[in-house]
């Protein structure tokens, strides 16, 4: 499979990248041109197990990013939907134990699998068309896996508006190992300086949200040229340190 035609555009080097990030909005730098034309969108998902294909979807949560008058990456809004099992899908007891998730919980307002991919891929969908992007590209930690079982829901749902990149996506394992030598969410988290709560993990909205923190963080400070210089420091983007 192949990903969608690039859209034919000059390409700025880093040093411009790193200028133009600095700017205000009014320059007409948004997320999309940061990204040649592509907006990351934070996802996690929670299941029940590690199957996309015969395991349940019970959680779907997002973060969208904006970018800043000073021209920083940031948490703008929030989207969080609880999943009914599809017909026949599997709840493994390990994995149920560690999300801790009840499905039976009177309060969880669970949607089936179709209507939750709606109402979750369409403000997507819309901040995708905003920001004159082509696409949503998935971040997230493990990042194939989120967006692996994304799909298989399509999929099972026959969704044909699925916003996201079918195979790309940006991975902040992959990027925590280049910032701070740490792959595992928590320690990189710690790291950086951030906050880990262990009683809220495993909810998709949390670690949806340390994830987009942790991005963000991450992606701000190697665009400037300052941020590059300190690539060889022991803790490069945490400031307490």
């Amino acid at each position: 499979m192949s990903g969608p035609n690039p859209v034919q555009q000059d390409t700025p080097d880093f040093t411009e990248i790193a200028t133009a990030l600095t700017t205000s909005k009014k320059n007409d730098w948004n997320i999309a041109r940061r990204f040649r034309g592509f907006m990351p969108v934070v996802v996690d998902v929670e299941t029940g197990g590690l199957n996309p294909q015969t395991d349940a979807l019970l959680e779907l949560a997002a973060v969208l990013l904006d970018v800043d008058a000073n021209g920083k990456i940031i948490p703008v809004d929030r989207i969080q939907i609880h999943v009914q099992p599809f017909e026949g899908a599997n709840l493994n007891p390990v994995s149920m134990k560690i999300n801790g998730i009840d499905i039976d919980h009177p309060f969880r307002c669970a949607l089936d699998e179709a209507e939750a991919l709606k109402q979750f891929f369409q403000p997507i969908r819309q901040r995708v068309k905003l920001n004159g992007a082509r696409r949503a590209v998935l971040v997230g930690h493990n990042a194939a896996f989120d967006l692996a079982v994304i799909n298989a829901a399509c999929e099972r749902t026959s969704n044909k508006k699925n916003p996201f990149h079918p195979f790309s996506t940006f991975d902040t394992v992959t990027l925590s190992a280049l910032a701070v030598g740490e792959t595992v969410l928590a320690k990189a988290l710690e790291a950086i300086g951030l906050e880990w709560d262990s009683q809220q993990a495993h909810g998709a909205l949390y670690d949806a949200e340390q994830t987009a923190e942790l991005f963000c963080r991450i992606i701000n400070h190697f665009s400037t040229s300052s941020g590059r210089a300190a690539m060889r420091k022991p803790n490069p983007i945490n400031p307490a340190k």
